[in-house]
């Protein structure tokens, strides 16, 4: 007998709700998030980061449903019909809700796709997988014209699901600093080289965020990236996910611990880059913790190809 809703009759589609009340579940509880964690106000101007994939496009959807003045920016790393597809989804969608949607391109900022900046870096021995130099490059590019933009926030899609990921592979790793930047506003320290990184799907699940966004139509590609395969990220994705089937809730029960410890850190610790807490880049003059950042020593790799 199919499972009733714990608020009506009607069959439950997602987290024990029907799909009328768990559209307001859901948006209720990026409310929530948005309140519970001051992430921004009525008066920033939000840029959010999108992919063309559910969790983004439903980011940008609900902020916009909300009353914040959004505006979308995307970073096209030319990855075959993957990157043409989701390019297409967000032009549709961001048409459709009046939505302005800056577009970058690897190609025009760096020489080349993603695929050849990775084979070049790799025969100059930098062994990084396609994951690796994707997330560094379209960190620098996400934040250098969010700067020029002149965005408040920068939003991003991330779910409990990618920050249980992340804290876990922090944890394996012994890494306290790279785990002391997570959280639903990102980062260690306030820096003006930074604008500043929030993540209002914070404690919404990867299944609430695929449910939300197919119950609401989005012209989003449910298919992972091509390049995904082998990435590291993916073992403990799977890893978890394994363990969440025996266990329920065991990536929130990450989450709310790290809240609880690791996150507190933060407010406590938190130094300012004209004091000296955050390094400069010698080359791009971008912050860093060491003399070159990783987006310098990937470019690098390029130049001798160039002349």
């Amino acid at each position: 007998m199919p499972k009733k809703c714990i608020k009506c009759e009607k069959i439950v589609y997602c987290s024990d709700l029907c799909s009328e009340h768990f559209k307001g579940y859901f948006e209720k509880k990026i409310k929530r998030t948005i309140k519970k964690f001051d992430l921004f106000d009525r008066k920033d101007k939000l840029g959010v980061a999108v992919s063309g994939g559910k969790d983004s496009t439903t980011a940008l959807y609900i902020l916009k449903k909300l009353g914040y003045k959004v505006e979308a920016i995307t970073i096209n790393a030319l990855i075959n019909g993957y990157s043409r597809k989701n390019l297409a989804n967000l032009r549709k969608f961001c048409k459709k809700y009046n939505i302005r949607l800056y577009e970058f391109c690897f190609k025009d900022e760096f020489g080349y796709s993603l695929k050849k900046i990775t084979e070049m870096a790799r025969k100059k021995g930098l062994n990084y997988s396609y994951c690796f130099i994707c997330g560094v490059l379209r960190r620098y590019l996400i934040n250098k014209y969010a700067k020029k933009l002149g965005f408040d926030c920068l939003v991003t899609g991330h779910n409990l699901d990618d920050e249980a990921q992340s804290f876990i592979m922090n944890v394996f790793r012994n890494d306290l600093i790279l785990a002391r930047r997570q959280g639903p506003i990102s980062g260690e320290r306030k820096s003006r080289h930074f604008v500043k990184r929030v993540k209002p799907l914070y404690l919404c699940t990867e299944k609430e965020t695929t449910a939300y966004s197919k119950l609401m139509q989005f012209p989003v590609n449910y298919k992972p990236c091509p390049c995904r395969e082998g990435a590291y990220r993916k073992e403990y994705a799977d890893m978890l996910d394994d363990f969440e089937k025996k266990h329920p809730s065991i990536k929130y029960n990450i989450i709310q611990f790290f809240l609880r410890t690791v996150y507190k850190m933060k407010d406590k610790d938190i130094v300012k880059d004209e004091k000296g807490g955050i390094g400069i880049c010698r080359q791009c003059k971008e912050p860093c913790a060491n003399k070159i950042c990783k987006r310098c020593e990937i470019l690098n790799a390029l130049k001798e190809k160039k002349k």
